[in-house]
């Protein structure tokens, strides 16, 4: 059963008689449909649709929501909530100590939730204040997000830099198009039903081993992303799919630092390159 501490990871236990409501109206995902046993990726975006803090969010077993967090974001976290606190009656607390687990690739443990990013096939699943025992590292971790395309903020993008669709969150249950308003809703639903998004997280194989995360992705000689994270010759990357469907339909190479790759949407999303499948969030 691989599973590890993700030790830099942090859970804030977010509750209250208003809890539910509080959140509904602040962040990405929908709260109301969110069902115990999972855990769903969500984001609360400036007012410009990008994402200022990603997380994911589950239902606490006792009451209210643990959120599971960068551990550097989770200070400027708890005051950004604060400050759209007000008059509501719902209280914060971060968990510094309490452990935040992943595992994959086995049967579910007691106590475990769904991880909704990956598909179910994956069987990727968190666990919060486990005691067990960590048998694969970082780098196992990462191989699995790759072949995925499971970005994170810090390893894969700035935060205020990209929007939802960019690393997927409207595929994941991330983003949701028919509740009511939220922080930055106007923007990314209209980006969305537009379909003026272009931005999407790709897999990305070398015939050698990648170079360094920051590295830009070439099409002949334009730039059209940069690498996240890196595995040997594997990465993940935030790309333009219109000039990379040009590129392709040109027949130019596709590079990083003069290797040459190839580029995967994951198979999860149903997205191509082709351009009327385009609806990932513009530059």
């Amino acid at each position: 059963m691989p599973a590890l501490i993700l030790t830099d990871r942090t859970t804030v236990h977010v509750d209250g008689t208003e809890a539910e409501h509080f959140l509904q109206n602040l962040i990405t995902a929908n709260v109301e449909t969110l069902e115990t046993g999972c855990v769903r990726p969500a984001a609360l975006l400036t007012p410009q649709g990008k994402i200022l803090f990603d997380f994911l969010i589950s239902r606490a077993p006792e009451s209210g929501f643990h959120l599971d967090i960068a551990t550097e974001l989770a200070d400027d976290f708890l005051k950004r909530l604060t400050l759209y606190k007000l008059r509501a009656k719902v209280s914060f607390d971060r968990q510094a100590n309490t452990a935040v687990m992943a595992g994959w690739d086995s049967s579910t443990p007691d106590g475990a939730l769904v991880d909704e990013r990956f598909p179910r096939s994956a069987a990727v699943w968190r666990l919060y204040g486990s005691s067990a025992e960590s048998d694969a590292h970082q780098a196992d971790w990462d191989r699995l997000r790759i072949a995925h395309g499971v970005a994170e903020s810090g390893s894969d993008y700035a935060l205020s830099d990209v929007f939802p669709h960019d690393i997927l969150m409207d595929k994941n249950h991330g983003v949701d198009f028919r509740k009511g308003c939220y922080v930055g809703q106007e923007v990314v639903s209209r980006m969305h039903h537009r379909g003026t998004a272009r931005r999407r997280v790709v897999t990305v194989s070398g015939e050698t081993s990648l170079p360094a995360s920051g590295t830009s992705v070439q099409a002949g000689t334009k730039p059209v992303g940069e690498l996240g994270t890196v595995t040997g010759n594997r990465a993940l990357a935030i790309v333009r799919i219109d000039r990379v469907a040009d590129a392709l339909a040109a027949e130019d190479p596709l590079t990083a630092d003069g290797v040459a790759v190839t580029l995967t949407l994951p198979e999860w999303t149903g997205l191509s390159f082709q351009p009327d499948n385009q609806t990932a969030a513009d530059a």
